[in-house]
């Protein structure tokens, strides 16, 4: 059952135009992207403390800022790249943010050489209860606690909880194709 935060967000964002777009058309939607799915973390672990308006108002100047999200380049920045983030207004210029961006990549990159791709890593281990999902993000990951692993698999359609059940967009991801990864295992088929 979705969260009654999740209710409070579909009942103001699609009349936002900051929220709208994200909101409408990536939240909840299945990600299959590398890049995509590390821009999702590297946001969501920057949102820690913040709100996501803020990330949302400064997504363009992230994907700037880290090459489009692209992990192999993010994985070989050094001490000028670190320096450089920190200076850059654009984006939150917290240390320990931007090193956990940078090591995540690094991480990403030796997961893609394993399984493939980072969308396959997750792919193959779902389904998982949250707190399954919580203590595997520790384990392979920087500065990835529970509300944080927990938003990003929702964002990604991994986790329920990203629209209530009366939320439009949250009905129409009950058709969407690809179904999102949790409800393809939800027994019930998801929302009634």
């Amino acid at each position: 059952m979705p969260s009654e935060l999740a209710k409070n967000y579909c009942t103001y964002a699609p009349a936002d135009p900051l929220h709208a777009p994200y909101h409408n058309r990536e939240y909840g939607f299945p990600v299959a992207e590398d890049h995509a799915l590390f821009e999702r973390l590297v946001l969501e672990i920057n949102q820690a403390g913040l709100s996501w308006g803020l990330m949302l108002k400064k997504r363009a100047a992230f994907n700037a800022a880290f090459a489009g999200f692209d992990v192999a380049t993010v994985a070989h920045y050094g001490a000028r790249d670190k320096a450089r983030l920190l200076k850059d207004a654009g984006i939150i210029r917290n240390r320990l943010k931007i090193e956990a961006a940078i090591e995540n990549a690094k991480r990403i990159e030796a997961i893609r050489e394993r399984d493939g791709s980072f969308a396959d890593w997750i792919a193959n281990r779902h389904p998982l209860r949250k707190e399954d999902w919580v203590k595997l993000f520790k384990k392979t990951f920087v500065f990835t606690g529970g509300e944080i692993v927990g938003e990003f698999l929702m964002s990604i359609g991994y986790l329920p909880g990203a629209h209530s059940a009366d939320c439009p967009v949250g009905r129409k991801l009950q058709r969407h194709r690809p179904k999102p990864p949790w409800l393809r295992a939800a027994p019930d088929g998801g929302w009634k």
